[in-house]
């Protein structure tokens, strides 16, 4: 088996928001599954091993972007009319993408339930061999009137398991939108539902109180994508659902910052999760999860290592079919090593968040493979694994 070590880590950040930070120094891999952590007893007799020295700096799990619009396979993003944009972000630290729907493929049909079926199956079938290294969960539905149960079991047989964001499509209310997601639920869906102002021509409002009653699996953009719902109805959620709070970069900072205080307070940091919501009206922006990482940890009092796990291990807990988000014994072995960048106050990556920079990122690792040395993304790595 291709065996891969890395020795002398700084400090291993979990993605288990629970047990943040590991104790130990090295981590052995053997194919694509992390096999052990621990210490320097480790490094004997691990026979034909590529080794890599991380020179003191720090491991965590790669970073999950949760909503993310993707149009085709090879990475092109047509709202904003850009190549390369998975690529991109792979070089920001992402590693695993969801997509909250594949709405901006040129004159898709709107209300037609035959199309936004065919459009799950080959939206998850081109995405299911990875872009550029990256894990895209393509193939979000868009619910559309006129599906019906038998639908999603067929949807199931063929490997869609995510709902794209609820109101994209003409499935816009409780009334309508509450029967599918059971039909969905009952077949082992993961859903997403847009919550706040429209978003593009066509989409929906969505209110506190249709996401109550229609009991999807995630907030998608709690924030807003771009315009928030009011902070009244934000408390409606924290206070009587359990669903996944999504915080995007492409939404309103003032409210992430509310929801990141207010679930603080109320021990509600483990329904956080991050998203892009990208290639949107914003923009494309390929540090987009890093930059949410900076903002929680620097503008709130939440450690550094926490807000990572709301990048990693967090959305683990919610897309429970993907096994990765973590650093344990058994996960897939999607890892990034990082640094202080040059010039910051940090001391380490995780001083540097806090402090609100971007770690210099020096190392992707997908499946047990670097896959990216040397970021072009972020700012240089004050200290370099060798």
């Amino acid at each position: 088996m291709a065996t891969l070590v890395i020795k002398n880590i700084g400090k291993i950040v979990s993605g288990d928001i629970d047990h943040p930070v590991l104790e130990g120094s090295v981590i052995v891999i053997n194919e694509n599954l992390i096999e052990a952590i621990g210490g320097e007893e480790l490094l004997t007799n691990i026979g034909d091993a590529t080794v890599v020295d991380a020179n003191g700096t720090t491991v965590t799990p790669g970073l999950w972007d949760t909503h993310v619009h993707v149009t085709t396979a090879d990475g092109y993003g047509t709202r904003q009319k850009t190549f390369g944009f998975i690529e991109s972000a792979k070089n920001g630290g992402v590693t695993t993408m969801i997509s909250a729907g594949e709405c901006h493929i040129p004159g898709h049909p709107k209300g037609d339930p035959a199309y936004t079926k065919a459009q799950a199956i080959v939206g998850h079938k081109c995405f299911a061999k990875g872009v550029s290294g990256v894990k895209v969960e393509g193939g979000g539905l868009i619910l559309e009137k006129g599906l019906v149960e038998k639908d999603f079991e067929d949807l199931a047989k063929e490997g869609v398991w995510v709902v794209g964001e609820i109101g994209l499509g003409t499935v816009n209310c409780p009334e309508t939108a509450a029967p599918m997601v059971e039909w969905a639920h009952k077949n082992g869906f993961k859903v997403q539902m847009h919550t706040g102002g429209t978003s593009i021509p066509g989409s929906s409002t969505v209110t506190a109180d249709d996401v109550i009653k229609t009991k999807p699996d995630v907030v998608s953009h709690i924030n807003g994508g771009p315009t928030s719902i009011p902070l009244h109805e934000v408390d409606r959620i924290m206070d009587e659902t359990n669903f996944a709070m999504e915080i995007v970069q492409c939404g309103n900072p003032k409210t992430a910052q509310y929801v990141l205080n207010r679930a603080a307070e109320k021990g509600q940091l483990g329904r956080v999760i991050f998203g892009n919501d990208a290639p949107s009206g914003t923009g494309i922006i390929p540090l987009g999860i890093m930059r949410n990482i900076s903002f929680a940890a620097s503008m709130t009092n939440i450690a550094p290592e926490v807000c990572v796990a709301m990048a990693t291990g967090n959305p683990a807990k919610v897309y429970t079919k993907l096994n990765r988000g973590v650093i344990a014994p058994g996960k897939e072995a999607d890892l990034l090593i990082m640094d202080t960048p040059m010039g910051s106050v940090g001391k380490d990556a995780m001083e540097a968040f806090a402090a609100g920079d971007i770690p210099g990122l020096s190392y992707v690792i997908i499946d047990g493979k670097i896959n990216v040395k040397k970021s072009s993304n972020t700012p240089p790595a004050s200290r370099k694994p060798c």
